[in-house]
C-alpha cells in the first residue's frame, strides 16, 4: 500500500460503478493508493452500505497497526459516494465497472455511461468471465476497453488478471497494468479473451470435475477435500472453496463459459440443483456442505482422509486446462503458476505437483476419460513435453 504515494500521471481520478462487495473494496484500495474515487450506485442506501464496509475495513487496519487514525481518515475522504451518474463521470479518468455479471445489466450502464462520460475517460470492467470484446461492443470506445479482473476481497488478494478485448489499444493495456501495479497488486495479461480468463478457466471446471467424482468413485466429500488439500496443494478442499466462493457465482460463471465454448467445463447437473435450490455456499448457509446459520467454520480436513482418494482426475483436469493457455498462447507457464498461487491460493506449483504424480499417469486418465466422455478431456499437445 504506497498511501498516498501519487497514482499514474494519466490517471487520478477514478469512478467505480456498482458499490458491492467488489466494488467498495476496489474504491477502497484505489483510495488507499492515492486516488479520488467516485463510488457510484442506483440507491443511497447501498451506497450508505458501502461506506460503512469501508469504514469497519480501514477500521480494522488501525487496529492492526497496518495505518494510523488519520490516514484511515484521508482514505476514507477520498471516497465521495454519489447516485447522479452524470455527476459521477465529470473528470473522471478511469470507470471501474463492477456490476452484477449479466450482459443486459451491463449493456444499459454502458448506455448510460455513454451518454455522461468525457471522451478521455477509459472504461474497465470487473468481469470474472463475461468477454471483454463483448462487453466493449456495448459501448462507444471500444478501443478503450479493457479487462481488470479483481480477485475477491480485492482488499487482500494480489492478483489481478487484465483481459484487453479485440480491438482494445495497446496503450491502454499498459495503462491497465500499470494502473494494477500502482495499487501494490501483480497484473497478469491474459493476452486472448478466452471464457473464464486464466484462474477462472482453471477453477469452475474443477468443480464439476470433484462432483463427476463424487458420483462415481464411491468416497466422501472430506475424503476428496482432503486429497485435494494435502496432496494437490489448495488452501481447503474443492468443495469447501466453491461454497466459500458461492454456487451463484460458479452456476453463472459455467453458463457464461459453456455458452462460448463447449470444451471448457463439463457441467454436472449437481451444480445447477444447489443454485436453483438456493444452496449458495458460505452465503447462505447450504452448498456442498450444511453450516447453518453459525459463523463460517473450516471444514475438518485431514491428512489420514487424504490417504484414502487419489486426486488424479481432478488434478489431470486442471493441467490439462492449465497446458490449453499455454499451448494457446493464451499467458505463459510462468503467468499460470503465479495466477494459481495469488488467485487460488495454490501452495505449490501446478506442474511440478503433475511432475510427482507423473505425467504418463496423467494422460492415460484423460484418454480413459476422453473414451469416455469426449472430448473435452482431449491430452493437450502441450503435455507431450512433460512425457517424452
Amino acid at each position: 500500500m504506497n498511501f498516498g504515494v501519487l497514482p499514474l500521471p494519466n490517471i487520478n481520478n477514478i469512478t467505480v460503478v456498482g458499490s458491492g462487495i467488489m466494488g467498495h473494496g476496489i474504491a477502497q484500495i484505489s483510495a488507499m493508493n492515492g486516488y479520488d474515487v467516485i463510488l457510484r450506485d442506483i440507491e443511497e442506501r447501498f451506497l450508505d452500505s458501502a461506506m460503512n464496509k469501508i469504514r469497519w475495513s480501514l477500521d480494522k487496519l488501525v487496529e492492526k497497526n497496518k495505518i494510523n487514525k488519520q490516514q484511515s481518515d484521508k482514505i476514507y475522504g477520498r471516497i465521495k459516494p454519489i447516485v447522479d451518474l452524470k455527476d459521477a463521470l465529470v473528470d473522471t479518468d478511469l470507470l471501474i465497472e463492477a456490476v452484477p455479471e449479466d450482459l443486459i445489466l451491463k449493456k444499459k450502464v454502458y448506455s448510460e455511461v455513454d451518454q455522461f462520460a468525457q471522451e478521455s475517460t477509459i472504461y474497465s470492467s470487473n468481469t470474472s468471465t463475461l468477454p471483454i470484446s463483448e462487453i466493449s461492443q456495448l459501448t462507444s470506445r471500444p478501443e478503450r476497453f479493457i479487462g481488470l479482473h479483481f480477485f475477491n476481497p480485492p482488499q487482500l488478494m494480489k492478483l489481478v488478471e487484465v483481459i484487453p478485448g479485440a480491438r482494445t489499444d495497446n496503450s491502454i493495456v499498459d495503462v491497465g497494468i500499470n494502473f494494477v501495479k500502482s495499487l501494490g497488486k501483480d497484473p497478469i495479461l491474459c493476452n486472448k479473451d478466452v471464457p473464464g480468463f486464466i484462474v477462472n478457466r482453471i477453477f469452475i471446471p474443477l468443480v464439476h470435475e470433484a462432483a463427476y467424482c463424487l458420483e462415481s468413485d464411491g468416497k466422501s466429500m472430506t475424503q476428496i477435500d482432503s486429497s485435494v488439500k494435502f496432496k494437490m496443494f489448495l488452501p481447503m478442499g474443492i468443495f469447501e472453496l466453491a461454497d466459500y466462493t458461492g454456487l451463484d457465482v460458479i452456476y453463472k460463471a459455467t453458463v457464461e463459459m459453456y455458452s462460448r465454448d463447449k470444451k471448457v467445463v463439463n457441467p454436472h447437473p449437481k451444480i445447477e440443483e444447489l443454485f436453483s435450490s438456493g444452496k449458495y455456499g458460505k452465503k447462505s448457509g447450504d452448498g456442498f456442505y450444511s453450516y447453518g446459520d453459525k459463523n463460517y467454520e473450516r471444514i475438518p480436513l485431514s491428512e489420514e482422509e487424504a490417504k484414502q482418494y487419489d486426486p488424479i482426475r481432478i488434478l489431470s483436469v486442471a493441467i490439462n486446462n492449465a497446458a490449453w493457455l499455454i499451448s494457446n498462447n493464451v499467458c505463459t507457464k510462468e503467468d499460470v503458476e503465479l495466477a494459481l498461487k495469488l488467485g487460488m491460493g495454490i501452495k505449490k506449483d501446478l506442474f511440478e505437483i503433475g511432475k510427482e504424480f507423473g505425467y504418463e499417469k496423467i494422460i492415460n486418465t484423460l484418454n480413459q476419460l476422453q473414451e469416455r466422455n469426449g472430448s473435452f478431456y482431449a491430452p493437450d499437445p502441450y503435455l507431450k513435453s512433460f512425457s517424452a
